[in-house]
């Protein structure tokens, strides 16, 4: 189950949590005038892409700009990706990417280290249509370093062929007859949030270290027994495509795209104790030289129309206001979709991972990470 990734992680985890000024690297000089390329990190089916591979909306960005982009599948984790950069971050480097998709609680890393670049809001106009309820987080006030790029939800999923009946709660994935059949996610905050919900924890609210115990106690049981059959980040879809897993904790949009791709064999649900809710973000890494083609390219994804289209196959919450109005164009059930557009009887289901604090971000992620290891 990742032994090897999971070991990476945890000291990452360690060395990320530990106290104590460091030296913040030069950001890169921009050569974007003089290099009309620029390429871009992301997670596995985030992107609108044709029956041939392609991706419509980039192929739309680079004839509107002339810059071509270099798409790179590359994050499947957010720990195991910064446990592949690091060091070159910490050095001021190129990591091969100018812009990078993460989630906020990882993005809160990278602009607390100083491995991020300060964005121009110039070079952005579109950014008006930002959503006003992520214009000014508290891991970056005013959207310094840091833009959306699509939201989700955690929750479950199962094969509809080999479990007819459906599940409803995060506790039926440790049914009997799912042993050695469930998969749930190497990150930390969707696994254990869906645990902790499902134990009747607010994971937004007041907690601490007895709520986390009693969920990682439930956690590990599951672990030892053999009902968790997988740990993974993105690669999580081959498991259910293959079958080696039946059910798991995954991300809402995933499912849409798998069932495209794949037949109509899976059903996404927020289970019943709640789901968790985040959002992924760009962010251009310290070292590129390519800062301002990164951000044209992140003004154009904040048009409605293309907000929308991107969307429409994706199938995550957007960040960009209109992008409702524009998919009704497109087809008005997709303006309906409450796992792209959720009203606030959806989002009531779903919370945000409380902010951790440093010795808790320790602790709690070497706990998890120990299970990974199988400890």
């Amino acid at each position: 189950m990742l032994a090897g990734a999971g070991a990476g992680a945890t000291a990452l985890a360690l060395a990320a949590c530990q106290s104590g000024p460091r030296a913040k690297p030069t950001p890169a000089a921009d050569r974007s005038d003089g290099d009309p390329t620029v390429r871009w990190a992301n997670w596995a089916a985030y992107i609108d892409e044709d029956d041939d591979g392609n991706y419509p909306t980039l192929q739309a960005f680079t004839e509107a700009t002339g810059i071509s982009v270099d798409y790179q599948v590359a994050v499947d984790d957010n720990n195991t990706y910064y446990g592949k950069v690091k060091d070159q971050l910490a050095l001021g480097q190129d990591i091969g990417s100018d812009t990078v998709c993460l989630t906020d609680w990882m993005v809160a890393r990278w602009i607390r280290f100083g491995y991020t670049q300060e964005l121009d809001h110039g070079n952005m106009p579109n950014l008006a249509n930002l959503n006003p309820a992520l214009r000014d987080p508290d891991f970056d006030p005013g959207r310094t370093y840091s833009v959306p790029w699509q939201g989700g939800f955690g929750g479950i999923c199962w094969n509809k062929e080999a479990i007819p009946g459906g599940i409803t709660r995060v506790s039926d994935l440790w049914d009997p007859s799912l042993k050695g059949r469930v998969g749930v996610l190497s990150e930390m905050r969707d696994t254990m949030g869906c645990i902790m919900q499902d134990l009747g924890t607010d994971i937004a609210g007041d907690w601490g270290d007895d709520e986390f115990t009693a969920a990682i106690d439930v956690f590990r049981e599951q672990v030892d027994r053999g009902q968790v059959r997988n740990i993974k980040g993105n690669a999580y879809l081959e498991d259910l495509k293959s079958g080696d897993t039946l059910a798991a904790i995954c991300w809402s949009g995933d499912i849409t795209v798998i069932n495209a791709e794949a037949g109509d064999k899976w059903e996404f649900a927020l289970p019943a104790g709640g789901g968790t809710l985040w959002n992924d973000n760009f962010l251009v890494p310290v070292g590129s030289p390519r800062k301002s083609n990164a951000e044209r390219l992140i003004d154009f994804y904040y048009q409605p129309e293309i907000a929308a289209e991107v969307a429409a196959w994706v199938n995550y919450i957007t960040p960009v206001e209109g992008a409702k109005e524009a998919a009704m164009a497109i087809d008005p059930e997709l303006a309906e979709n409450q796992l792209i557009f959720p009203n606030a009887d959806t989002l009531e289901q779903a919370h945000v991972f409380r902010g951790l604090t440093a010795r808790e971000e320790q602790k709690y992620q070497t706990q998890f990470q120990s299970i990974l290891l199988g400890v």
